[in-house]
């Protein structure tokens, strides 16, 4: 069976060959035609040679050729059968040739229409795609323009963003005061916590709430007397079930005002056991002041505040902004460093002290601020590096001597947490009533407040209560001294416009 070419396949070396194969046959079969009649007409005069000897009438000639004419009859005869067998068999090979070279020509033609039907397609194909590119070049090209258009609109309203947003934190307050409900906690009915007796009856139960968010309702009873709801107004109020990412959302816009030049200080208030420790830092503080938290939503504002400060600055250009950090806490009228670090390179609290500058403001000597290497600050220098600061200070527990039940070493660290706090209130009422003297000498803690308080820094204190009528004395002191912290009105806050020097806003 011949083979033949497959639907979109050319004749192909091996058909081209067999072609020429038998194209060199059929001009050997038609030399041999021409042989095989040449020998015929040979044939044909001696036959007529032999026929004219036939006609001879001598018997010696008849009788002489008669065995010789008889043999070579035969023989002429079977070559004749022969010669015609084989012009037979080459006339039907010359026209099985001839067909198959008609359809293999006709194979030929059909793959070269074939062919030339891909090619065209491609060709159209290449044009369509050609156009195609030109018409994305002209879309790239108005891509880009919109792009540079939208980016200086961008840069605009960035510029506008930044106005509007340090507008409604200063109309909001350049002190804000937060108070943070704590939900009720399995401590607050153990056995041996030291209350008076007169608590020991109202033990665990509920009396502080968020009434929305903003207001925090105190319900206050004594013995024999109604009880008198008393109501306390702050920027904002978290109710016991309200969570950590809550909570730091209302604290981001003061990251932003820190990039956009302001310093910022997030303070915590609050008695021992009211959740600042959680609400500051998360449920678990590791070695190295890391964090070992599975559940990042159980992170406080301190981790927070890093990881959102490092965001915003990425979002910047490079080397265009300095922040330092620094984590303080406040406790029996001291100040420890929370970022300084012992000899084997653990975070350790180190006791710091309060000078008095030459240009009369307070500054911590020594202490530990997390920042850029020296040689980032000396390029920040010649690149004219916006410098700002982040305080994060914990104050120690309000606790109420007369109700608490401490004594001795204990009572004086009371006494002494009471007074830096009576201190700060004095402080605070000072400012509310314009002073012309404001006593920020009288303490350590308000000597390390002085520029946040009353210099050029946003100021968020976080107060922290609890919701347990055994606590009702110190969670009523919180909320009045948030209440103070929040009627101070200050000047014109100003920002930090190239390596810490302040431009009035």
């Amino acid at each position: 069976m011949r083979p033949r070419s497959g639907p979109g396949r050319g004749p192909g070396p091996v058909w081209a060959q067999r072609l020429r194969q038998l194209e060199q046959r059929l001009r050997t079969k038609e030399e041999r035609i021409v042989v095989l009649e040449t020998e015929n007409a040979v044939l044909h005069l001696k036959l007529a040679e032999y026929q004219g000897w036939a006609g001879r009438s001598t018997k010696e000639v008849l009788q002489l050729y008669a065995a010789r004419g008889q043999q070579q009859e035969l023989q002429r005869s079977s070559v004749v059968t022969q010669l015609h067998g084989a012009i037979k068999r080459l006339k039907q090979d010359l026209r099985s040739l001839h067909s198959f070279a008609l359809e293999l020509s006709e194979d030929f033609q059909r793959q070269s229409q074939a062919y030339l039907h891909q090619v065209l397609t491609a060709v159209q194909g290449i044009q369509l795609q050609n156009e195609a590119t030109q018409m994305f070049q002209i879309k790239a090209f108005d891509l880009e323009q919109s792009l540079q258009e939208v980016t200086e609109r961008y840069e605009k309203e960035k510029q506008k963003r930044r106005a509007l947003h340090n507008s409604l934190v200063e109309l909001r307050g350049n002190i804000r005061v937060h108070c943070r409900i704590r939900p009720l906690l399995p401590f607050d009915t153990a056995a041996g916590h030291s209350v008076s007796q007169d608590r020991q009856r109202n033990i665990s139960e509920e009396v502080a709430y968020a009434a929305d968010d903003e207001t925090v309702l105190v319900r206050c009873s004594r013995p024999g007397h109604a009880s008198i709801n008393k109501t306390f107004q702050f920027e904002r109020v978290y109710s016991a079930s309200e969570s950590q990412d809550t909570v730091f959302e209302d604290v981001a816009p003061l990251l932003t005002s820190l990039l956009d030049g302001y310093n910022v200080c997030i303070m915590a208030y609050g008695q021992t056991g009211s959740g600042k420790t959680y609400t500051m830092l998360g449920p678990q503080l590791e070695e190295n002041f890391s964090f070992s938290i599975e559940d990042e939503s159980e992170l406080g504002i301190i981790p927070r505040a890093t990881q959102e400060v490092f965001r915003l600055i990425s979002e910047k250009p490079p080397g265009s902004y300095w922040v330092e950090v620094s984590v303080v806490e406040v406790y029996n009228n001291e100040i420890f460093d929370l970022l300084a670090k012992d000899s084997c390179g653990r975070a350790f609290g180190i006791k710091r002290d309060v000078v008095t500058t030459r240009e009369g403001k307070s500054d911590v000597p020594l202490l530990t601020y997390e920042a850029s290497s020296p040689a980032q600050l000396e390029a920040a220098e010649k690149l004219k590096q916006v410098k700002t600061r982040l305080q994060l200070v914990d104050l120690a527990g309000s606790e109420c001597v007369g109700m608490s039940g401490v004594a001795g070493a204990a009572l004086r660290e009371t006494s002494f947490i009471n007074r830096s706090l009576a201190a700060l209130a004095d402080v605070l009422g000072a400012i509310a009533e314009q002073r012309a003297h404001v006593p920020y000498r009288n303490s350590k803690l308000t000597r390390l407040l002085q520029d946040s308080i009353g210099g050029d820094a946003k100021l968020l204190v976080m107060l922290c209560i609890s919701p347990d009528q055994k606590y009702l004395t110190e969670s009523m002191q919180s909320l009045g001294f948030g209440t103070r912290a929040r009627q101070v009105q200050r000047g014109q806050v100003k920002k930090k416009n190239v390596l810490g020097q302040s431009k009035a806003k």
